[in-house]
């Protein structure tokens, strides 16, 4: 089965073969995010989340970066801009929370630019795949802002409180080596094999059962709000349902 949502501004939407894919489609603006685009990935992400044949979702972004973070621009052109920016900010977390939400796995495919609320689409993902160009970075304080878009929380619990507030203080990029090696990206290759790559690892996630996979994905990313007794209750009453699917 196969759906396409043609109603998005600034990202596309596509599902085939078990794969959602969530396209960021403002190339010249280096796929900065406006408020359109925020409201359209939140749209895209529960389209993925409530189709029954996705299986894994898949976020990547048209031209050579992969996310200038927001829109800049946009906010500076807002007659009033502390409210353009609240707005901006509820909307694009709020798309963010419900693919961290997601009982499905979550692949991002960065090539170029991922910087400050980019890394809030990569940190919301399971699984980050880059190309050999890419470069990550805050860039928040360089602009006079802070970190939004789960940043704050999600970032050392990624790298660790020390490296999180090196990457925001002092604005350091990070080669795609490095942030494999830090640990915000889980695979590297050259950029001519970039979509290739991806497609082998999404295609292998949609080979595996939706629930062991969707439930695994819950229970690690949930544990940071549990409590070790509330993990090993969540854990026990998932596997207990996962033995009575496989043998049903």
């Amino acid at each position: 089965m196969t759906t396409t949502v043609n109603t998005l501004t600034g990202v596309r939407y596509h599902a085939a073969d078990g794969i959602g894919r969530i396209t960021l489609a403002r190339p010249e603006a280096s796929n900065a995010v406006d408020l359109p685009t925020a409201s359209s990935l939140g749209e895209a992400v529960r389209a993925a989340v409530a189709d029954p044949d996705v299986r894994v979702i898949l976020i990547d972004a048209e031209g050579p970066r992969f996310c200038a973070g927001g829109d800049v621009a946009a906010m500076a052109a807002a007659d009033d801009k502390p409210a353009a920016v609240r707005e901006l900010a509820t909307t694009f977390d709020a798309a963010l929370r419900e693919l961290d939400a997601a009982e499905k796995p979550v692949v991002a495919v960065v090539r170029g630019a991922v910087a400050g609320a980019g890394l809030g689409i990569i940190l919301a993902c399971d699984l980050v795949v880059a190309a050999q160009s890419t470069k990550l970075l805050t860039a928040y304080t360089s602009v006079g802002i802070t970190p939004d878009c789960g940043v704050s929380w999600l970032l050392p619990r990624a790298v660790g409180q020390q490296r999180a507030l090196e990457l925001v203080l002092t604005g350091r990029p990070l080669s795609a080596d490095d942030a494999q090696a830090w640990g915000l990206v889980t695979t590297v290759v050259e950029d001519a094999a970039l979509e290739t790559a991806a497609e082998e690892v999404a295609s292998r996630l949609a080979a595996l059962s939706p629930f062991a996979a969707g439930q695994a994905r819950r229970l690690i990313r949930s544990s940071w709000s549990a409590t070790k007794a509330q993990s090993s209750e969540d854990e026990i009453r998932t596997v207990t349902e996962a033995i009575s699917r496989v043998f049903s």
